[in-house]
């Protein structure tokens, strides 16, 4: 039930939040670089699944209000990144694990009211906690391979150069999350 939960979350359109993330940390990659994003994704579930377990065990509380306005903006940032990057193959990955599972911690408290609500009042929230985690990892892991996919598409069958897909992708998701953070901060600064 909570694996399900989990991964039907993580590619819900209502959580764009999630999927455009994800999508920012897998535009420099192509799918022969599938082992790398393994990874970037794994670093951000460990990061999120951290903050998670903290928060629905309600050690850390952090105003919901600010972790919606940072969520884009770990986006933004990301996708800027991207956009930046010199090198159009990724030699180093150390920024990417950085913002994969440090952002991945931020990630983790916008899932932990969903996730809170539908635990109730249980007690054990273990069992719980690693099946949703492993749904969002699913979750994930579909969103890459259609990322990874559709790049393959583009820059392997219709010729578009790597570095033209990526300034592409990562522009359009660093526009979208710009305006979410923007209209976010309007209701941050709502009292």
């Amino acid at each position: 039930m909570y694996f399900q939960m989990g991964w039907q979350h993580i590619v819900d359109w209502e959580g764009i939040d999630h999927i455009l993330f994800i999508a920012a940390l897998c535009a420099i990659y192509l799918l022969e670089d599938w082992r790398k994003v393994l990874v970037l994704v794994t670093a951000f579930t460990i990061g999120h699944s951290i903050t998670l377990a903290l928060s629905v065990t309600n050690v850390v509380h952090i105003s919901s209000k600010l972790i919606e306005f940072l969520i884009p903006v770990t986006i933004f940032i990301t996708a800027f990144s991207n956009i930046i990057r010199k090198q159009t193959v990724p030699v180093k990955l150390q920024i990417n694990y950085f913002f994969a599972g440090f952002f991945g911690l931020i990630h983790g408290m916008g899932f932990s009211g969903y996730l809170k609500s539908l635990l109730g009042t249980q007690t054990n929230v273990v069992t719980p906690l690693l099946a949703f985690n492993l749904g969002l990892e699913f979750g994930q892991i579909l969103i890459v391979t259609g990322v990874l996919l559709l790049a393959g598409i583009i820059v392997n069958i219709t010729r578009v150069k790597r570095r033209d897909w990526n300034m592409f992708l990562s522009s359009a998701i660093f526009g979208i999350a710009f305006m979410m953070a923007a209209e976010r901060f309007k209701e941050l600064m709502v009292k």
